[in-house]
């Protein structure tokens, strides 16, 4: 019997059972993974593959849009209808771009590192529950690659893993700019990458769970976002110090450094860095849809009007509408804010963020243990004691650092409005350069002087 033969008589029995002697490769295709046939992880693997990349495609594309509607001008409207082919055409002409490396750079670790930080990026999504059971050509499968009881530590690992790619990018440029990039990089993970996992501390908390399906179905009756609004609005903000996107896009600060970490990338080295940081941006979205906003559920209580919200295909919908407007809040902060001190931008990490996370990571367990041990119901708890930090949070801010005196040195002149200014009597020293360049030329002038001239002899 032919391997068309077996897989014709599979189709008819509903058995997916081959003749392994036959053809080794269909057996393996056939294999069970987790309760599935193989064929269909890889199916899955591949459409996470392109709903990233298309996801980054139409984010730059809608990125370009907004922000020129916020700047009262049209954006793209040349490539494609509406211009929305713009960001596929920019893809192209990186990758027939030029591919330029620094003699100074370390070539190993110049070529490995926009890998370092896009593979990253990519894996996180593995966990991401984008739908309930479907039926796909025959077989009842989540809408989900894989799932575990920490999958939520999973992502916060791939997202940690993303800063060695832009440390290793600025550090192997061999180029002064690239390198206080990737610093800042490495500091700015550190500080808010300890935020946002106090953060979501209180969905562990509240959820029981650690796995991304089982927070997703907790959320049946409320969006931790609601129960849980301190959480959402520190993880929200942690988020963009996360991605490195404005106003925390210190590590490429065009104004101080550049371009930053990836100043010395061209062509697809570059094009992998900007891959890394929008799919970065799509995966804290889907975590953020996933932890506060309800997940694939339908929103604004469409569940209970129509049973079949939740059900088939429908939820992707709601999952992709939920992430594009996460997006859009990332595109609106860019084109609303300035770009924070670097002394700021810690400070607000350290001094604030991580405080609150603690104060409120320490509030909801006291109130779980209450709810526990009595018996209460710690919804509306929770929803009055987050308004209240909120709101001390929001006060905080707005209220103005004492600043501690200065002693004014009387020897210094000082204007009448209070600035001081240069002395009168300022004498500039001399360049080292202009004497290193004069103790060159004095030996030469030197032995000029004593060679004889022709008839002196």
């Amino acid at each position: 019997m032919s391997v068309a033969d077996n897989l014709a008589g599979a189709a008819r029995s509903g058995s997916t059972a081959v003749d392994l002697d036959e053809n080794p490769f269909i057996g393996f295709l056939y294999a069970d993974v987790g309760g599935i046939p193989f064929w269909l992880v890889l199916v899955k693997v591949v459409a996470i593959f392109v709903f990233l990349v298309l996801m980054t495609l139409l984010t730059i594309v809608f990125e370009r849009k907004v922000v020129g509607w916020m700047q009262v001008r049209p954006g793209p409207n040349r490539v494609g209808p509406w211009g929305m082919l713009q960001s596929l055409a920019d893809g192209l002409k990186l990758a027939f771009k030029e591919d330029i490396m620094p003699k100074a750079a370390d070539k190993a670790v110049y070529f490995i590192a926009p890998v370092v930080a896009c593979v990253p990026a990519l894996m996180a999504f593995a966990v991401m529950p984008i739908g309930p059971e479907v039926s796909i050509f025959g077989h009842q499968t989540a809408l989900q690659l894989t799932d575990f009881p920490v999958s939520v530590l999973y992502v916060l690992a791939c997202s940690s893993l993303g800063v060695y790619g832009i440390v290793l990018g600025g550090w192997a440029s061999g180029s002064t700019y690239p390198l206080l990039g990737s610093l800042r990089s490495a500091a700015q993970m550190i500080s808010y990458e300890v935020a946002m996992g106090l953060s979501i501390v209180a969905v562990f908390l509240t959820a029981g769970s650690l796995s991304t399906g089982e927070i997703v179905a907790s959320q049946d009756q409320y969006w931790y976002a609601i129960v849980l609004f301190p959480s959402f609005v520190i993880y929200a903000i942690s988020a963009v110090g996360e991605t490195n996107r404005a106003p925390f896009d210190l590590p490429e600060a065009e104004s101080e450094l550049v371009g930053g970490f990836h100043t010395e990338y061209s062509s697809l080295k570059f094009a992998l860095f900007f891959l890394a940081e929008y799919v970065n941006m799509v995966t804290v979205s889907a975590l953020a849809t996933t932890l506060f906003l309800g997940g694939w559920r339908a929103p604004f209580g469409l569940g209970t009007l129509w049973e079949g919200a939740n059900e088939g295909w429908w939820p992707v919908l709601w999952f992709i509408g939920k992430v594009a407007a996460s997006l859009f809040i990332f595109i609106w902060l860019r084109g609303t804010l300035p770009r924070l001190r670097y002394d700021q931008f810690m400070a607000f990490g350290w001094k604030i963020l991580v405080p609150a996370s603690l104060v409120w990571a320490l509030i909801v367990a006291t109130v779980r243990t209450i709810q526990r041990e009595r018996d209460y119901s710690n919804t509306e708890w929770l929803i009055g004691i987050g308004v209240v930090l909120v709101a001390v949070l929001v006060l905080s801010l707005l209220i103005p650092e004492k600043k501690r005196a200065q002693e004014v040195d009387a020897s210094k002149p000082v204007h009448p409005d209070g600035f001081p200014l240069p002395p009168i009597d300022l004498v500039v020293p001399p360049s080292p350069r202009l004497k290193l360049t004069a103790g060159e030329r004095t030996p030469a002038t030197v032995a000029a002087e004593s060679t004889p001239a022709a008839g002196e002899e």
